[in-house]
């Protein structure tokens, strides 16, 4: 068959690790034989990143604004002990923090369910979707390690030179200090980006902070939601049948557990994080679940929602055999290429890219697994293959459906 082609590139910033040697494989194996496939590539590995001081991860964010639509793989965010092994100038940030704050928007991450992978929690029968606040908080902030005694402030001067100061903390000792922020237009977009997708997918939306404590921050963002639901998308919601409300973070958890799922659960950018995962392993597995952020102009980047596997990196590394889920990075490649399509009017695009989800299902499904799958698996005589063996085997039903 010819391979299909591709008018406008796809922004491809590659990343660390075994989810970069995943991303190889599945280049080979998954896409470029059926595919004409046109890339502007930006390497995020950790070494260019530090070469280049991060511009490559500004200049692949600018690139994603210019083109619309981004598929990105998994990225170290160093700490101490990372800068030692990779000899960094400096701890850089996260590139997914940096990103997502020059594109602004939201982070949607559902999970990819899947026969034969049953959720832990029993009375999840339909997906759960997160949708993440993408910019500000923690993944912007400002540190400082405190030495000793002294009074730690926030100190806010006005253009109009007035200045407005809080006190933080009077220190008596050593001790540590954090600065975050947001942005009104911003929570104006999340919100906007919550609601929009709720009518769309027909999903009850909740939203969760924590405002009884953090009584200006985490209310902000509840009092913009509210407000903009009752303005415009009240009305809406009522003709669609589905419904909005607010509740605090930690009852959120507690209904969620009770709950049979089929909403979308918007968060803060930190706890949109943390939850995701909860979320994705409670349905079987970190790989196995998709990760798009859209932002208020209209522009999308896919990625893997997991890590870079470090561990079986390392693995890999001594030449032993490894057995690594790459599920999320296919649906990352998936959902990208179906949006340039759609964008692009290729349907045989959007085609290619329904196909190779379905083979990846059905790979699963037809008990052909990696480990982390194969231990959770409700599925019996199932067959274990190594990280390369199941891209293969995905290829093989991705060929049969062509």
């Amino acid at each position: 068959m010819d391979k299909i082609k591709m008018t406008t590139p796809l922004v491809e910033m590659d990343g660390d690790e075994m989810t970069r040697i995943l991303w190889k494989m599945i280049k080979d194996e998954l896409l470029l034989p059926f595919i004409d496939l046109k890339t502007e590539y930006y390497d995020l590995g950790l070494e260019c990143r530090n070469e280049t001081n991060d511009q490559v991860t500004v200049d692949s964010a600018n690139a994603t604004m210019k083109y619309g639509v981004a598929v990105k793989c998994a990225t170290i965010t160093p700490n101490a002990a990372r800068m030692t092994e990779y000899n960094l100038k400096e701890m850089w940030k996260s590139p997914n923090g940096t990103i997502r704050a020059m594109l602004d928007g939201t982070v949607f991450r559902a999970p990819i369910c899947v026969k034969g992978i049953d959720p832990c929690v029993k009375n999840w029968k339909k997906p759960i979707t997160l949708a993440r606040h993408a910019y500000g908080d923690v993944y912007k902030n400002t540190e400082m390690k405190i030495d000793g005694p002294g009074k730690a402030e926030i100190v806010f001067t006005a253009d109009d030179g007035s200045v407005t100061r809080a006190t933080i903390h009077n220190f008596d000792g050593p001790g540590i200090v954090q600065g975050v922020h947001n942005m009104d237009r911003s929570i104006d977009s999340f919100a906007r980006a919550c609601f929009n997708f709720a009518l769309d997918t027909k999903q009850d939306l909740w939203f969760a902070t924590k405002d009884t404590i953090s009584k200006k921050y985490d209310h902000n963002f509840k009092d913009i939601f509210q407000e903009i639901f009752d303005k415009e998308y009240k009305e809406k919601f009522d003709a669609a049948g589905i419904t909005y409300f607010y509740t605090l973070i930690d009852d959120a958890v507690a209904r969620v557990m009770k709950a049979e799922g089929g909403f979308i659960w918007a968060c803060k950018n930190y706890d949109g994080d943390v939850m995701s995962d909860m979320v994705s392993s409670a349905f079987g597995s970190l790989a196995m679940m998709t990760s798009v952020l859209v932002s208020p102009s209209g522009v999308y980047e896919y990625e893997a929602a997991h890590g870079t596997v470090q561990r079986h990196y390392y693995k890999h590394l001594k030449g032993e055999e490894t057995s690594t889920n790459s599920v999320a990075t296919i649906f990352a490649w998936t959902g990208a290429l179906r949006k340039r399509g759609e964008l692009d009017n290729i349907p045989a695009l959007c085609t290619f890219a329904d196909k190779l989800e379905k083979a990846t299902l059905s790979t699963i499904e037809g008990g052909k697994m990696t480990k982390d799958l194969a231990l959770i698996t409700s599925l019996e005589n199932v067959t274990t293959l190594n990280s390369a063996d199941f891209i293969k085997e995905i290829r093989k039903n991705l060929e049969a459906s062509l």
